[in-house]
């Protein structure tokens, strides 16, 4: 078992880094990993290419591990954006989602509805951008099939009470997009029917690392539109054609990516080394550093104060006018963040440092100072 203080060593890029929320710099065991297993493929001896393949179910088990699910309904896909489609374009009903989710969703509710006709968005614009289980209480009907929505919300940070959301939806499905907090907070994964994510962002994993599962509920009512080649229960399936599986393979499209699944593998290892619980206390003691700093300096936030309704993003709010000069004071500071929309989105890990938090603090007291001329 690794201690939280090995893991935030194992954060050897360079200071000023809050962008997580976008990208996550590949952690060092990820890299050795992943040079090791190019180096195994480049030998072209049979036993060194089975070594790399098996990565694919070690991956899937190390997801099922997180999820606290079967390894048998996990699949891996190229990006969380890929798992999401193979839920979306399966439903039959109405998906009610927010108009202000990451495009993954909203875009797949579009597409599934225009190609198939049988999947009707039903849009919901929630206060603050918040789906919560009043929200949805209050905005589902009859010919609601399933609901969509991220573990935590790109744009304010705002994590989603998925225990909560399943009360209220009953026997519906429930798509869960979890790449904003798998693997750094807590969640009660069993009341969704579909989690997607991807390694590239928190676990730094880097792209390729997408994984989806499925639920048994999930696996009898979806209908396996993107069903490939290995989306059967023949290993290859020549000279015919078989249904489609009944289980978790039938949405996929290929064979996955096996240096991908590596990466992934390695990941979610020193993940479940640390333990997620030690890994979200200490994501959440640098959350509050920043929120202190915001109000330190008089900066609004959209991200909730409320701990239990957060995860690692912090989400800055100035007035409309001041935005640019706020972006422009983090920039030369050296803060790396995301500036989106009139917002700018600070999103710190557990290995932030000290001298991160100054640069932080250095470039919105810079911020504030000229703001009072």
């Amino acid at each position: 078992m690794a201690t939280i203080e090995d893991y935030a060593a194992s954060f050897d890029l360079e200071p000023g880094y809050f962008d997580w929320a976008s990208f996550g710099p590949l952690s060092p065991g990820v890299r050795q990993e992943n040079t090791a297993d190019l180096e195994l493929l480049a030998t072209g001896r049979r036993s060194s290419i089975d070594n790399v393949v098996e990565h694919a179910a070690s991956a899937r088990s190390l997801v099922a591990e997180l999820l606290g699910g079967n390894v048998d309904n996990v699949t891996l896909q190229p990006s969380t954006t890929h798992g999401i489609m193979q839920a979306v374009f399966g439903v039959t009903g109405g998906l009610l989602v927010s108009r202000g989710e990451y495009p993954s969703l909203t875009v797949a509710a579009t597409r599934a509805h225009e190609a198939l006709h049988v999947v009707e968005p039903q849009w919901i614009d929630p206060p603050a951008g918040y789906v919560t289980p009043e929200v949805v209480r209050d905005t589902i009907t009859s010919s609601t099939a399933a609901v969509a929505v991220s573990l935590v919300d790109f744009r304010t940070g705002y994590r989603a009470d998925l225990a909560g959301i399943r009360d209220v939806i009953g026997d519906r499905l429930l798509i869960v997009d979890a790449v904003q907090g798998f693997g750094m907070v807590s969640a009660d994964y069993q009341a969704a029917d579909v989690v997607c994510g991807n390694g590239y962002k928190w676990l730094r994993a880097g792209r390729g690392t997408g994984f989806a599962w499925f639920s048994d509920r999930a696996l009898a009512e979806l209908t396996p539109v993107f069903s490939g080649a290995t989306g059967t229960d023949v290993a290859l399936p020549i000279d015919d054609v078989p249904p489609a599986s009944a289980g978790a393979n039938a949405f996929t499209v290929s064979v996955p990516d096996h240096i991908a699944a590596a990466r992934l593998s390695a990941s979610l290892r020193e993940v479940l080394d640390t333990g997620v619980e030690q890994i979200e206390e200490a994501l959440a003691a640098r959350t509050r550093e920043v929120l202190f700093l915001t109000e330190r300096y008089d900066i609004p936030t959209l991200t909730p104060r409320e701990a239990v309704h957060r995860a690692g993003i912090v989400t800055l709010a100035p007035p409309a006018q001041d935005v640019a000069a706020l972006a422009a004071s983090l920039a030369n500071h050296g803060v790396t963040c995301t500036t989106r929309s009139g917002a700018v989105r600070i999103a710190p890990h557990v290995g932030t440092a000290a001298d991160s938090m100054v640069m932080l603090g250095d470039a919105l007291a810079d911020f504030a100072h000229a703001r009072t001329w």
